[in-house]
C-alpha cells in the first residue's frame, strides 16, 4: 500500500487503486442496481421480487410480458439518457470549472432538441426523425456557440454566457416549430420536448448505447489531460499539454453525450447538473469520477420515470417534468449553498 492505495507492479506494468474510490463507485453501482430494480417492479401494477425474477426468467405469461417486453426496454432507455447526460454534465463542469455549466444553460439540449421538431416539418407521418439528428443538433450548437464566444477561452465564462443566450434563441425557434406543425404532429413532439421515455425502447437503446461507449472510448486517453488542465494553462503546457485543442475535443464529447441522451427521451432537465454536483461531493477531488456520473445520471432518470409512473397511475408523468419539479428545489440548494461557503 502506498499512500492510502494499493500498488501492484508486475514487470513494466503497474495498477495504482484507492478503497475509497472503489467504495464509492460500488455505492454508485447499487444505488443504479436499486433504481433499476424498482422502475421493473413500480407502475400502474406493481410486482414483488418474487414476480420480478419470474418475469425476467420466464418465458411467457402475462408478468414476462410486462417486464420483459414493456418495462425494460424503457428501463435500459433511461438509464442510456441519464449516463449519456451526467457524463456530458461532468465533463462540461470540469472543463468550465463552473457547478452550474450543463448542457441544458449551453443551449445544446434544445439545439438538439430543435433538430427532432424541424424534423416533422417534412415528415408526412407526423413521427419523429431518426434518433442522429440529435446529435446534429448538438454538434451544430456547440459549435455556434464556439464560434459566437472565439473560442472555449480559458475558464469558459465567455462560453457560458454565450450558450445562455444562444440557448434562449433556440427555445424560440422550438416554439416557432411547434406553433406551425399540425395539431397531431406538435403533440407527438411535445411530449417528446418535456423529457418522457414512453414508448422508447431497444430501437433506439442499441445504437444509442453504441454510440455513448464509443464516446467514452474516445473520452479515455483526455482524461488525465482534463484533469491537468485544473493547474491553469501555463503548467499544462510545462507538462506537455495542448489546452486549446484539448478543451476542444472534450467539448465536442460532452455535446455528442448531451445530444445522445436528447435523442431517447427529450431534455430530461436538471440531471447534467445534479448528477455532476452529487459525484463531486461525494468523490471530492479524487481525480475524473465519469463511472459514477454515469451511474448516478441514470439512477436520476430511472427513478423520475418511475415516480411519473406511479404517483397518479394510470395517469402517467413525464421524466422531465418530474426531474423539473425537484431541480427547482436542488438548484436553489446549490446557489445557497455555495453563498454561504463564500460568506
Amino acid at each position: 500500500m502506498s499512500g492510502g492505495a494499493w500498488v501492484w507492479r508486475h514487470r513494466g506494468w503497474s495498477l495504482r487503486l484507492q478503497p475509497r474510490r472503489l467504495a464509492l463507485h460500488l455505492l454508485c453501482l447499487a444505488l443504479l442496481l436499486t433504481t433499476a430494480a424498482l422502475a421493473l417492479m413500480l407502475g400502474d401494477t406493481r410486482l414483488g421480487p418474487a414476480a420480478l425474477w419470474q418475469g425476467l426468467m420466464g418465458t411467457s405469461g402475462p408478468q414476462v410480458f410486462l417486464v420483459q417486453e414493456l418495462r425494460l426496454p424503457r428501463m435500459v432507455a433511461g438509464a442510456l439518457v441519464g449516463a449519456a447526460l451526467g457524463a456530458s454534465g461532468l465533463l462540461l463542469q470540469t472543463l468550465a470549472r463552473n457547478r452550474l455549466a450543463s448542457p441544458d444553460l449551453l443551449g445544446i439540449s434544445d439545439g438538439a432538441t430543435l433538430a427532432m421538431g424541424v424534423s416533422l416539418l417534412w415528415s408526412a407521418e407526423g413521427l419523429l426523425g431518426p434518433w442522429w439528428q440529435a446529435l446534429i443538433g448538438a454538434l451544430l450548437t456547440v459549435l455556434l456557440v464556439l464560434v459566437a464566444a472565439g473560442g472555449s477561452g480559458r475558464q469558459g465564462y465567455r462560453v457560458l454566457v454565450v450558450g445562455l443566450g444562444l440557448a434562449s434563441l433556440l427555445r424560440a425557434l422550438f416554439d416557432l416549430v411547434m406553433a406551425t406543425l399540425p395539431v397531431m404532429h406538435s403533440s407527438v413532439v411535445y411530449s417528446f420536448s418535456v423529457g418522457s421515455l414512453l414508448a422508447r425502447g431497444y430501437e433506439v437503446a442499441a445504437p444509442v448505447g453504441a454510440a455513448l461507449a464509443v464516446l467514452v472510448l474516445l473520452l479515455a486517453p483526455l482524461a488525465r489531460g482534463l484533469g491537468l488542465l485544473g493547474l491553469g494553462d501555463e503548467m499544462a503546457r510545462s507538462l506537455g499539454l495542448r489546452p486549446e485543442p484539448l478543451r476542444l475535443a472534450v467539448l465536442l464529447l460532452a455535446a455528442a453525450m448531451a445530444g445522445l441522451g436528447v435523442s431517447v427521451a427529450g431534455p430530461v432537465g436538471f440531471v447534467a447538473i445534479a448528477a455532476p454536483i452529487l459525484t463531486r461531493s461525494l468523490f471530492g477531488g479524487l481525480g475524473l469520477p465519469l463511472s459514477a456520473a454515469m451511474a448516478l445520471g441514470a439512477s436520476l432518470v430511472l427513478a423520475a420515470d418511475t415516480l411519473g409512473r406511479s404517483l397518479l397511475a394510470p395517469v402517467e408523468l413525464p421524466a422531465g417534468v418530474i426531474t423539473g419539479m425537484l431541480g427547482g428545489p436542488f438548484l436553489l440548494w446549490v446557489l445557497l449553498r455555495q453563498t454561504e461557503q463564500e460568506d
